[in-house]
């Protein structure tokens, strides 16, 4: 195992409530770390749907998924977090000095204070038949870039919002798209899936991927009927695999957290009840009052501040716990 980093603030989980936790840390002058499981900042947004349309930020009428993400990371850069993507936190012990969180590659983050934002916890893709083999090589399980899929041919597996939205997204910029799902019915909204039947994307079910075929990259996709024994090969350079994500919570449960069906609870500070450790986000709930949640990304970033603000004087008692305001003369 390498020595540990060694930051003020660990912020767990890059979703937009721990990119703006790291903005108001590095405000308050405060190192910062971040990380997460997965190999990009913006959690379940760029994760699930970057492409959609989020109404209920303040200041945005209305704002593609990706863009508010892009634009939390400009926000936060000026103050230089350490970024630990693909690594999923898996280890936590707080004492009265500090706290050691361990990844499952090894890397060990020592911090004076921690804050969890993991929204609904570790996110693991569900995969398909020779995942591992074409992961970066023509796989992937979220389009972050759009022009990154320009003129190729894209097979989408699956049959909810997600691989519906990419199938809008894509029409104008991918050279071909066809979605396959294993089943005749989708999940998706009705009206995302009218949209897609109606142009030029080819829906085909119940279809299911028998094997990715390429060397390394990905060059065609066997696909099978799941009601019968017929097979097609699709000549495809990109594969999205649109099946989920499972979120799972259990590294939690082993740290000794309070958890209140499956979230974590917090006081009015933010604060666990581990010593130096707080949370916000969706992953929480409000001790004694357990129906007063309410999970937006705009609470999300209130609680933030106020996990940030109560940490700066859990690290440094002699700070105060609000700053004044960023508009104010310095």
């Amino acid at each position: 195992m390498s020595q540990p980093i060694e930051v003020d603030l660990l912020i767990v989980g890059a979703g937009p409530t721990g990119l703006y936790a790291a903005y108001y840390a590095g405000f308050r002058g405060l190192s910062v770390a971040i990380m997460d499981s997965l190999p990009q900042a913006g959690g379940q947004i760029s994760a699930l749907y970057p492409e959609k349309m989020i109404y209920d930020v303040a200041g945005y009428p209305e704002i593609k998924g990706q863009l508010l993400v892009d634009a939390l990371v400009e926000q936060v850069a000026p103050f230089e977090p350490q970024y630990l993507l693909g690594h999923r936190a898996e280890s936590l012990v707080s004492t009265e000095d500090y706290v050691d969180v361990g990844s499952h590659r090894d890397l060990t983050v020592r911090a004076k204070a921690v804050i969890i934002t993991g929204g609904i916890g570790t996110f693991t893709p569900r995969p398909l038949p020779d995942a591992e083999t074409y992961e970066d090589h023509g796989l992937r399980y979220f389009v972050p870039k759009l022009d990154d899929l320009k003129g190729l041919d894209v097979l989408i597996v699956g049959g909810g919002d997600s691989a519906f939205d990419w199938a809008q997204s894509l029409e104008p910029i991918a050279k071909s798209i066809t979605l396959i799902h294993r089943r005749d019915k989708f999940r998706a909204h009705e009206g995302s899936v009218a949209k897609v039947l109606a142009g030029p994307t080819e829906v085909m079910t119940p279809w299911e991927v028998g094997r990715i075929i390429g060397d390394p990259d990905v060059t065609s996709v066997e696909i099978f009927h799941s009601g019968n024994a017929d097979r097609r090969t699709l000549q495809i350079q990109s594969v999205v695999a649109a099946l989920g994500f499972t979120a799972d919570l259990s590294a939690f449960a082993t740290w000794g957290l309070e958890q209140h069906k499956r979230h974590i609870v917090v006081d009015p500070t933010m604060r666990t009840n581990l010593t130096r450790v707080f949370a916000a986000g969706d992953i929480i709930d409000y001790k004694d009052y357990w129906d007063a949640k309410v999970r937006l990304i705009s609470v999300g970033f209130g609680e933030a501040a106020t996990a940030v603000n109560n940490s700066v004087v859990t690290i440094d008692p002699t700070k105060k716990v609000f700053p004044g305001h960023s508009s104010d003369p310095h």
